[in-house]
């Protein structure tokens, strides 16, 4: 039976998420890249399955709007049946890439297990652009996708929910660094 205890524990899961020793500065560094990224007019593409490609989505409305970096991301089913068909699921972000990543812009892939194929040959097609290769992942610390990165957070869990969960937070406090506060009107 779960009880409160178990919340309590499941709970402090989340703490290694946010007292890791050197996140504060991976975390400043996204964000430098970022905003000399965009300064320089060039964009941030974002990208992940499943859940991650829901935290790609999300993240790339709040860039957008309310941090003012541009951020796309491939979310589109047209987009990826079309490219899935024509060169294959593990090829079809990495031809995404190919069609609208400019040399100079910044390639944010998320895989909670760092192992998905079609983020890890996205990752080459960044690299192959003159792109800088930002990963989030977990699970294993030398897993593909981490590998190949330019700048990786990396979390030490196995735990899906724990992952994608601490993803999205540490991407969505990058944004609010950018903004410079917490609390802001949404319009």
């Amino acid at each position: 039976m779960i009880d409160q205890n178990w919340f309590a524990e499941y709970f402090s899961l989340y703490n290694d998420s946010f007292t890791m020793a050197g996140l504060a500065s991976r975390l400043i560094e996204l964000k430098e890249k970022m905003v000399a990224i965009n300064e320089t007019g060039k964009k941030v593409i974002i990208a992940g399955n499943g859940g991650s490609a829901a935290i790609a989505g999300h993240c790339a409305v709040d860039f957008s709007k309310n941090a003012h970096i541009r951020m796309v991301c491939f979310n589109m089913a047209d987009l990826i049946t079309c490219l899935a068909n024509d060169y294959g699921y593990t090829q079809w972000l990495a031809k995404a890439i190919e069609i609208y990543g400019d040399e100079g812009d910044m390639a944010i892939l998320i895989s909670s297990s760092g192992r998905s194929e079609n983020m890890v040959q996205a990752a080459a097609a960044a690299r192959n652009k003159g792109m800088t290769v930002v990963t989030l992942t977990g699970f294993h610390e030398n897993n593909p996708l981490k590998q190949a990165g330019d700048l990786n957070l990396w979390l030490n869990s196995r735990a899906y929910n724990i992952v994608e969960m601490t993803h999205q937070i540490w991407l969505l406090a990058v944004c609010d660094a950018i903004i410079g506060k917490a609390e802001y009107p949404a319009n």
